[in-house]
């Protein structure tokens, strides 16, 4: 297997408003993107990484606003941020690729799926829901933003990352939680603040879901306390799999990477001919 190239900076000059996107790149085949989570970077992905690559080309970014990539100020919308995945992929030579997306990188994917669907060959919403924001989680991402701008990241992140483990796990799983709390640590305040903005307010894409005929994997967290079960599954269709994992809560790459990964692959390899063409 080819060692892991890590690539800081990827030119994107073609749009004023563009990033250069840090990311990862590993293995061959056909590629799968890994969008992280709110507060998250590219390592959430770092133990399911390895089993993926093993049998396809994995990018795995760092959304803007977090981790190595660059924090510009003002709102990022779920618009934007596809969009840069876009580019991303465009400077990668990659055409049609599969997408991941983890909570927050679960609505940039519905983002990228209704824009650019000639690009996808699937993709899957991890522990995310096409659901919009109620009017309550708005309001909380107005407190959460305002909590940023006038204490900082890491007070907000102390109170998140916690209850994105299953319960049991915040205590068994303690050195997997602290690494989360250190990357969130990493987060630009601005990126913090720019992306609970933007995931304010983004639309309900339930409908992208139903008229896609894009292969879809809705994943769940049993115990996910972020996500509730009836935010979970919201369309049936035979295009669409759904699975949930028993004991997990929000962050399965962390508390069951081997489950998730052997989730993934099955998915994958389930689709016929999937990765053809793929480039």
């Amino acid at each position: 297997m080819p060692n892991p190239s890590i690539h800081p900076h990827i030119p994107n000059a073609d749009k004023t408003d563009a990033v250069e996107l840090r990311f990862e790149d590993r293995g061959g085949g056909f590629p799968l993107v890994l969008l992280h989570g709110y507060c998250g970077d590219g390592r959430y992905w770092s133990e399911v990484v390895p089993a993926l690559a093993a049998k396809y080309r994995v990018i795995v970014p760092d959304l803007r606003g977090h981790g190595g990539s660059p924090a510009p100020d003002g709102v990022y919308s779920m618009e934007s941020l596809a969009d840069d995945v876009i580019r991303l992929m465009d400077r990668l030579g990659i055409g049609r690729a599969f997408l991941f997306g983890h909570s927050l990188g679960g609505y940039v994917a519905l983002a990228l799926a209704e824009r650019h669907p000639e690009r996808l060959l699937g993709f899957g919403l991890i522990h995310s829901t096409p659901l919009p924001d109620t009017e309550a989680g708005k309001e909380g991402r107005l407190a959460a933003a305002e909590r940023i701008r006038t204490e900082g990241v890491k007070p907000f992140v102390d109170g998140l990352v916690p209850k994105l483990f299953a319960p049991a796990h915040r205590t068994s799983m303690a050195d997997r939680v602290n690494a989360a709390l250190e990357i969130g640590y990493g987060t630009s305040p601005r990126g913090a603040v720019g992306c609970a903005l933007g995931m304010r307010e983004r639309p309900d894409r339930t409908a992208v879901l139903r008229r896609t005929a894009l292969p879809i994997l809705l994943l769940a967290g049993e115990l996910d306390e972020v996500v509730p079960p009836e935010r979970r599954f919201p369309v049936d269709l035979p295009h669409i799999r759904a699975v949930t994992l028993p004991g997990s809560g929000h962050m399965s790459m962390m508390e069951d990477p081997e489950r998730l990964s052997g989730e993934l692959t099955a998915f994958l390899e389930a689709i016929p001919g999937a990765g053809e063409n793929a480039e």
